[in-house]
């Protein structure tokens, strides 16, 4: 087993091992006195891993509830998260109870929300089954719902109690979701490691998922320690995803989460290079990385599409956007630009 202690508004650790769903209850009955425990997840992992879940539970003594809807990003929206309040409140959940989000990173991020603003919050814990969330949305404490207008538009910092990463999940994952997950990884390498993306092409993730998991679960840690409330550094582990999120949004989420940021990553760091911002051209290596592990590298949306659409990205400040770039591999830096070169910026990073 590995752990990583998180030193935010609210301590906390991450356990990654496989196995541990049998353990939850164990867990957290260690970080919360709640009598009632509310498991959210989706109709898909539902039916892999919540009766396991529950059953831990009802082992340690929780009284236990299960909130599910329907898998995929376009659940994530303002009606399901209502729904989920609406439950709770309708199942009498107090705030000294707490939720249990189980599932990919949709789960974690609807079922935080609505921890963070029940009752003005309760407490919740995060146990990802995807690749995705195990190395990036349980961790860090973002809390969220899509808009019409965006991804990510109504949310909250809250941090949970505690992260359990049974990586045992994985093995339901299909080669896509697996792969989707990887350009999270690939990126934590691309922004702060270059050595990591060296032992990404020299080994395959698959036979190294602690290790993997372990690394960016860390990266990420110190991130968040050092701006837990994304003013500054931790905008970093956005490389890859202002027009990553315009591809999703033009798509109509059709595009995953994955697929969008390996192509977002691609044009940004092109269009680095094209810009003077790169000492050399990173899209080499990167390219190589994403063809390993099955990921796309190119759009067919215009850049207008792309550029409107990122126009309502969360990271933009009245006629300013901050874009993260490579200057190397290894290393990424904030680089905001006015509102009006974006068009420019993504006509670059789109002509090869």
């Amino acid at each position: 087993m590995q752990t990583v202690k998180v030193q935010a508004s609210t301590d906390y650790t991450i356990y990654i091992e496989s196995g541990l769903l049998k353990q939850a209850g164990e867990y957290l009955r260690a970080v919360t006195e709640a009598k009632t425990a509310v498991i959210v997840t989706d109709d898909v992992v539902n039916g892999l891993y919540a009766d396991t879940v529950e059953a831990s539970l009802k082992q340690t003594g929780f009284a236990t509830l299960r909130f599910v809807f329907p898998n995929g990003e376009a659940s994530k929206n303002l009606t399901v998260y209502g729904e989920a309040l609406e439950f709770f409140a309708a199942n009498h959940v107090t705030r000294t109870d707490c939720v249990v989000a189980l599932g990919g990173g949709v789960v974690g991020d609807l079922a935080g929300f609505a921890a963070a603003t029940y009752q003005r919050g309760i407490d919740y814990v995060q146990i990802p089954t995807t690749l995705l969330s195990c190395v990036d949305s349980s961790v860090g404490g973002k809390t969220a719902v899509d808009l019409k207008g965006g991804k990510n538009l109504a949310g909250a910092f809250y941090q949970p109690k505690l992260v359990l990463c049974d990586y045992s999940t994985l093995s339901t994952l299909t080669d896509a979701q697996f792969a989707d997950g990887m350009a999270e990884v690939i990126k934590y390498g691309m922004i702060f490691d270059r050595a990591f993306l060296d032992f990404l092409l020299e080994n395959e993730a698959k036979d190294n998922l602690e290790t993997v998991i372990t690394r960016c679960v860390t990266l990420k840690r110190d991130v968040v320690e050092q701006d837990e409330q994304d003013h500054g550094k931790r905008g970093l582990l956005n490389f890859g995803h202002t027009l990553g999120h315009a591809i999703e949004g033009c798509s109509d989420f059709s595009i995953t989460h994955g697929s969008a940021v390996a192509v977002g990553m691609v044009l940004a760091s092109r269009a680095a290079y094209k810009m003077n911002v790169s000492k050399a051209d990173e899209t080499k290596l990167l390219c190589k990385l994403l063809q390993k592990y099955h990921l796309p590298m190119q759009t067919d949306y215009s850049a207008e599409a792309l550029t409107s659409r990122a126009l309502s990205d969360k990271k933009r400040a009245g006629d300013r956007i901050t874009l993260i770039l490579p200057e190397e591999a290894g290393k990424c830096v904030l680089y905001p630009i006015s509102t009006d070169r974006l068009l420019d910026f993504t006509k670059q990073g789109l002509n090869a």
